[in-house]
């Protein structure tokens, strides 16, 4: 077991009122090794001066998380049968709706994945489409969540 860890960081402007609830939420995201990313809510959530449109929403990097985790997986299995991937290229979309209860859900992820592959050994169509189910099965981010995800890959 591992752990990992993030520090979310936000501070109240001094001149901005905040129990009347029209503060920034930008906010920045820390990392290891010094990373740091500019965060806020959606614009379509909250609109600017509450929002940032140029930082990250957390719908926008739960959707590249899961993108991410399935890219590595699928590399790993592609390199060990074997194939050689020059290039993979995701336009993941999300979908946020409301939930039985009426609260806002990520209700589906689809992974659109564009995968290029040199070498001898190129795979057809329908082991592509393995090696995404595959991929699936492995990251562990998808085995975290309930969203659905749906994978839509071209070759």
């Amino acid at each position: 077991m591992t752990t990992h860890c993030a520090t979310v960081r936000w501070q109240k402007l001094p001149e901005q009122p905040f129990t009347d609830s029209q503060f920034s939420r930008v906010h920045t995201w820390e990392f290891d090794g010094g990373v740091c990313i500019p965060a806020s809510p959606s614009p379509e959530i909250l609109p600017p001066p509450l929002s940032d449109e140029s930082a990250v929403d957390p719908e926008e990097a739960y959707i590249a998380t899961l993108s991410s985790c399935h890219m590595m997986a699928f590399l790993a299995i592609a390199a060990k049968r074997k194939y050689v991937v020059e290039q993979y290229r995701d336009t993941a979309q999300g979908v946020l709706s409301k939930n039985e209860n009426g609260k806002l859900w990520v209700s589906k992820v689809c992974l659109c994945p564009d995968v290029q592959f040199s070498g001898d050994r190129i795979p057809s169509p329908e082991q592509v489409r393995k090696l995404h189910k595959l991929a699936h099965k492995n990251c562990f981010i998808a085995n975290s969540v309930k969203t659905t995800i749906e994978i839509s890959s071209t070759v």
